[in-house]
């Protein structure tokens, strides 16, 4: 094999196993967003139920009254 053929293959093989470790990084922050987004949209759940449930409670309280100018 010529000088220039193995310089090629050369470059060739570093450049795949930079890709290869880039698309593992960017596996890895793929993973961790997914947990946070997961993490984010229970924790909006939990809020949203608390605040439906104040939201009930708050409305069973107050009676239902004529304006004062009735």
């Amino acid at each position: 094999m010529s000088d220039t053929v193995e310089a090629r293959l050369l470059a060739l093989e570093e450049l795949a196993a930079h890709q290869a470790e880039t698309i593992e990084d960017l596996s890895a922050q793929l993973a961790q967003q997914w947990r946070l987004i997961e993490r984010l949209q229970q924790r909006f759940g939990d809020m949203a139920d608390r605040f439906e449930d104040i939201e009930d409670q708050t409305r069973a309280a107050q009676p239902t009254q004529k304006p004062p100018h009735w």
